[in-house]
C-alpha cells in the first residue's frame, strides 16, 4: 500500500470508526473544549487506549476546520491505497466477490454512500480514476459513516486499461446504463468475481470505459423519471449482486 493526500474527518461516528479501525492513520483529535458529551468522551478514551495524540479546542477553531463537526474532528496523516494487482486478489477473497468502479462520479457524498453500501454488503473496494473523481476527503468520510477508512481504494491512471487488466483476471464486468440493450439490473444473474461499473451523474460512464463493460444494466421504472441518483442505482444493483451470490 501507498500514501496520499491528508484530509480531515468531522463527525462523532465518522471519527469513532476512524479510532478504533485505523488508529494508524489518525494525526490528532480535536475536540471541542468546555463541554462534555458522551460520545466525545468515549473518543478520547480510545485515543488515550490507542496513544493518538488530542487537544481540545474552541467552537471557533473546529467551526474553521469543517462547519458540521458535531464537536469532535481527527486529522488523518494520509489515505491508504491499494496497489491494482493486490486489489484484483481482493475482490476474490471478499465476502461477496465484486467490487465497484466509479468512472467519474463527482459528489463526494454519492461515492460516501456508495461505499457504505458496498462494505454493509460485503463488497470488497472501489476503483476511481487519478483524475476527474470526486475528492476522497471530509465529505466523502461522513457520507460513508466511517466505512471509507475500511475499505480499499485502488486510484488508477486509465480506468478503460485497469478494466481489461481486470478481464485478464477472469474478472466480469457490469456496467450501469440505461440503453435500450440494458438487462434488467434487478433480475440478472451476475458471473463471479465481479466488478460494477458506475458512471458520471451527468454524463453516465465514458464510451471507452462501457465497451469494457459485458454486460449493460438497467433499472426498469414503472413512473416517468429521468434517472435515479447514482448511488440509489448502485445500491439497488449490489443488493442484487448480493441476492444473486446468495442463492
Amino acid at each position: 500500500m501507498k500514501n496520499d493526500v491528508d484530509t480531515l474527518v468531522p463527525g462523532r461516528k465518522p471519527v469513532r470508526e476512524l479510532v478504533l479501525d485505523r488508529p494508524e492513520n489518525v494525526d490528532q483529535v480535536f475536540a471541542l473544549k468546555g463541554r462534555k458529551v458522551p460520545e466525545v468522551e468515549e473518543i478520547l478514551g480510545l485515543c488515550r487506549k490507542a496513544g493518538i495524540r488530542y487537544s481540545l479546542v474552541p467552537k471557533t477553531m473546529l467551526d474553521k476546520l469543517h462547519a458540521n463537526h458535531q464537536g469532535v474532528a481527527a486529522r488523518l496523516l494520509s489515505f491508504s491505497l491499494v496497489e491494482e494487482k493486490d486489489f484484483f486478489g481482493m475482490i476474490r477473497e471478499a465476502p461477496l466477490p465484486m467490487a465497484l468502479a466509479l468512472d467519474q462520479v463527482q459528489d463526494p457524498g454519492n461515492v460516501g454512500a456508495l461505499v457504505r453500501s458496498l462494505y454493509g454488503l460485503g463488497g470488497a473496494g472501489i476503483m476511481v480514476p487519478r483524475h476527474n473523481s470526486a475528492h476522497l476527503g471530509a465529505g466523502a468520510h461522513k457520507a460513508s459513516a466511517g466505512t471509507l477508512a475500511r475499505t480499499p481504494v485502488c486510484r488508477v491512471k486509465n480506468l478503460a486499461e485497469s478494466l481489461d487488466r481486470a478481464s485478464d483476471q477472469g474478472i466480469t464486468m457490469y456496467g450501469a446504463q440505461a440503453d435500450d440493450d440494458a438487462e434488467d439490473g434487478l433480475v440478472f444473474t451476475p458471473k463471479f468475481p465481479a466488478i460494477l461499473v458506475l458512471g458520471n451523474e451527468e454524463k453516465g460512464i465514458r464510451p471507452k470505459v462501457l465497451d469494457r463493460c459485458g454486460v449493460k444494466l438497467g433499472i426498469p421504472m414503472l413512473r416517468n423519471l429521468d434517472s435515479f441518483n447514482v448511488a440509489q442505482a448502485g445500491a439497488m444493483l449490489m443488493s442484487r449482486i448480493l441476492q444473486a451470490y446468495r442463492s
